[in-house]
């Protein structure tokens, strides 16, 4: 869902991005660029990889999708900054999601950079929880959440689609939050965000004036937070993030998606704003239906798209969203749940 907009920072980048083209790589900082990099068949259309260039080498945060044409595209805003594949020391990952995360083992095999991530991050991988992944907990959680079996078998993983996750890399050594990158002056510093995913960190570079927000903030949509493997209470873990990092307001903001802005204490009040009237959304729909199952609810919220244009795997996120949503309610009491084989929410007040 949309929310109120942040003040673009970059006109030149926010006017290419409503063109719905794609940026060109450029300079954001002396040493510090940004390089737009495709996402196939994606919304979003690209991310924004950034590079950190230094004397002992180029550091690269989300180096991108797992595709030719991402790679194509690194390489090309490498050769725009004055260096080369070969050159690269170092790759940061904000999170693990394979817009960000998909590319850093090719990285890492061609130019032999080491690659980090918050330790919450490295524990929530794919590889890092084969048994869980390969177990039957995806049917266990589709029928949990009362969606009807023959649209089950549309939404579930199988081993097939989720071969190229498995395959994301392992990180070679951990940044936990307040870790300086050791790279260049070191002046690029972790801050730990949970909500989007466990172990998703944002970046913060003092001296240059900048923070790197990866998903955890974007200038114009609200990043997905859903139910996932690491965190019983994602939502609430990402309201107590925004609070964090809105502490962060002189920064200029560098997003992964969309364009640079400033305000970020504004925005994250958006934010929470946001997550407070979709929490009323649901209470609403629970008051006028009487108890439901969380596919219930989720079919009955708005969306930005409307509920009939979120087709396949969208439909997962949607339900993943809405979890994570009553799961903040109920920690609150404005929600409570029917255990059963198929659980049911209730209104709690």
């Amino acid at each position: 869902m949309s929310t109120v907009p942040a003040e673009p920072s970059s006109i030149e980048q926010w006017e290419v991005w409503k063109r719905k083209e794609t940026p060109p790589a450029e300079r954001v900082r002396d040493g510090l660029w940004s390089v737009p990099v495709p996402i196939p068949h994606n919304p979003l259309r690209y991310t924004n990889t950034y590079l950190s260039v230094a004397d002992d080498g180029v550091l690269v945060v989300d180096p991108g999708w797992f595709a030719t044409e991402t790679w194509d595209a690194l390489v090309a805003g490498l050769a725009v900054a004055g260096a080369q594949v070969s050159d690269v020391v170092g790759v940061v990952v904000t999170h693990m999601h394979a817009d960000h995360h998909g590319l850093s083992a090719r990285l890492k095999q061609e130019s032999g950079a080491w690659i980090a991530m918050h330790p919450a991050e490295r524990d929530a991988l794919p590889s890092s929880m084969r048994e869980t992944v390969e177990s039957s907990w995806d049917h266990d959680w589709l029928t949990s959440c009362g969606v009807p079996a023959e649209i089950a078998a549309k939404l579930e993983f199988t081993p097939d689609t989720m071969q190229p996750f498995m395959d994301l890399a392992q990180p070679d050594f951990v940044l936990s939050d307040g870790d300086y990158v050791p790279h260049g002056d070191r002046t690029l510093r972790a801050v730990w965000t949970p909500g989007h995913t466990p172990g998703h960190i944002c970046l913060h570079d003092e001296p240059k004036g900048v923070l790197l927000t990866g998903d955890h903030v974007l200038p114009r949509i609200s990043p997905t937070i859903g139910m996932t493997i690491g965190d019983d209470d994602p939502l609430s873990s990402y309201i107590s993030s925004l609070e964090k990092i809105g502490e962060y307001d002189s920064a200029e903001v560098l997003p992964a998606h969309e364009y640079r802005f400033r305000g970020i204490a504004r925005r994250t009040v958006a934010l929470v704003k946001h997550h407070q009237e979709r929490c009323d959304e649901i209470t609403q729909v629970l008051r006028d239906r009487g108890d439901c199952t969380t596919w219930e609810i989720t079919e009955r919220l708005t969306w930005s798209r409307g509920w009939e244009n979120v087709r396949g795997l969208m439909r997962r996120t949607a339900l993943a969203e809405t979890g994570a949503h009553l799961q903040y309610m109920r920690k609150h009491g404005s929600v409570e749940l029917i255990d059963g084989e198929v659980r049911l929410w209730r209104t709690g007040m």
